[in-house]
């Protein structure tokens, strides 16, 4: 049988037939390469632009909020836990372990807008552990709850600026809780009962009596409780500041001037023990605390010719003493759970004083001490209606009372309630009636 060649149009539709082929083909082979090349982009971890640009400048902010998503679709969350008076979002990020046993550590970073290095240390800490897939790192994040404020004062670090956009310190405002950065602090406080407080700054050096590469200091408080107070001290000496000096920084206290000759303490400058600074509210609170300060100032004249040599040894300095956080919840994480879950209970049935005033390296001065505390104290509705919501961010519980409402002190933040309340705390919300019949 003699077969009949194909006329034009069947000629067309085969061409046609053939070409969609070759198309479908190229497309699979195509969505291949783009689904590798989507796999190997999620398994490559992001860069900073601080990291981009060898130091040269500070990663932006649409730099920092592509960073997070990463790590947030990789392996860790980013929440919104509040706004700033100009509208820039305060995110919590969250890396590792949420079951009830695991330790918790929060990092705040850059309360002070114009100290950058800080946040940079943050951010590449957040990087690092999301991406992490050695099996110690693993190991520790499937124990430990990291949560990192990455930026504490967005409106500031814009601005370039100490305070917020009303120019106020926030770290001067952990007991007022005025501004949406010291609330949304005092929020995660309340709810994620962190065990370790870690506040990250930066500060001026004076040259020859203050001018360490890193200093640091723990709560000085003389409210928070002696394992509380022992265990910061002990992140402080033999973990935080050795992890420094091993990265080749020296480290001293923060706010101590130091011969440079003997090395012996010659007047105190800052570092005291108000409760409103946040390494002092967070001790209060029951979490063990440590504040963490980089060196500003070129070191040498390399680093007064490149400014970029500079911010490197500012952040370097922030990430060593990272390393030593870290290695000290490891290690202790067995005496700092049992430090802070004793520090909460103590509050139901401890009934010693409370100071006003002084330091763990400072007597409290005349009528600073509430040698027999209340019972607790009442407050009126007016009272309530101006300051319950300060108190309910602090975690203080209260029950009704008449027309207002009476706070109890047997409660985890006993130490705290009467420098929220009574007449005699420096910096009180309002004057609570004590009640004394106990």
């Amino acid at each position: 049988m003699t077969r009949r060649a194909p006329d034009g149009r069947e000629r067309r539709a085969g061409r046609r037939r053939v070409r969609g082929l070759a198309q479908a083909a190229l497309a699979v082979v195509l969505a291949c390469v783009l689904l590798t090349g989507s796999a190997q982009a999620a398994r490559t971890p992001p860069r900073t632009g601080f990291e981009s640009t060898g130091g040269a400048r500070w990663t932006g902010p649409a730099e920092e909020r592509s960073l997070l998503a990463a790590v947030g679709r990789r392996s860790g969350s980013v929440e919104r836990i509040g706004t700033t008076k100009q509208g820039r979002p305060l995110r919590l990020v969250r890396i590792g372990s949420r079951r009830p046993d695991a330790l918790t550590v929060l990092l705040v970073c850059s309360q002070h807008g114009d100290e950058p290095a800080a946040r940079e240390a943050c951010l590449t800490v957040i990087r690092d552990l999301g991406y992490a897939e050695d099996r110690a790192t693993r190991d520790f994040l499937s124990r430990t709850e990291i949560l990192v404020i990455p930026t504490a004062n967005p409106d500031g670090r814009a601005a370039g600026t100490r305070g917020n956009s009303d120019d106020v310190d926030i770290n001067r405002d952990h007991i007022a809780l005025r501004t949406a950065e010291g609330r949304a602090i005092a929020a995660v406080l309340r709810d994620e009962r962190p065990d370790v407080v870690y506040d990250l700054h930066e500060y001026g050096a004076t040259p020859p009596y203050y001018d360490k590469d890193l200093a640091v200091l723990w709560p000085r408080n003389p409210n928070v409780r002696g394992r509380v107070h022992e265990e910061s001290k002990l992140l402080a000496a033999q973990y935080v500041r050795p992890a420094a000096r091993d990265a080749g920084h020296d480290s001293g206290l923060y706010g101590i001037w130091t011969d440079p000759v003997t090395g012996r303490p010659v007047k105190q400058t800052a570092g005291d023990g108000q409760e409103r600074i946040l390494r002092n509210a967070a001790g209060v609170k029951n979490a063990v605390a440590l504040l963490v300060e980089s060196r500003v100032g070129a070191l040498t004249d390399a680093e007064r010719a490149d400014p970029a040599l500079n911010n490197r040894r500012r952040v370097h300095s922030q990430r060593a003493a990272l390393k030593g956080l870290f290695s000290y919840v490891e290690e202790r994480r067995g005496e700092i759970g049992a430090a802070t879950a004793r520090s909460r209970a103590a509050g139901f049935t401890e009934r010693g004083p409370v100071r006003f005033g002084g330091a763990d390296n400072e007597a409290a001065g005349p009528g600073e001490t509430l040698a027999h505390p209340p019972c607790g104290y009442r407050l009126t509705a007016a009272q309530v209606a101006r300051v319950g919501d300060e108190l309910a961010l602090h975690g203080v519980t209260s029950r009704p009372d008449g027309d207002g409402v009476y706070v109890a002190l047997g409660q985890p933040a006993r130490r705290l309630i009467p420098l929220l309340l009574d007449r005699h705390a420096t910096y009180r919300l309002t004057n609570g009636q004590a009640d004394t019949a106990c």
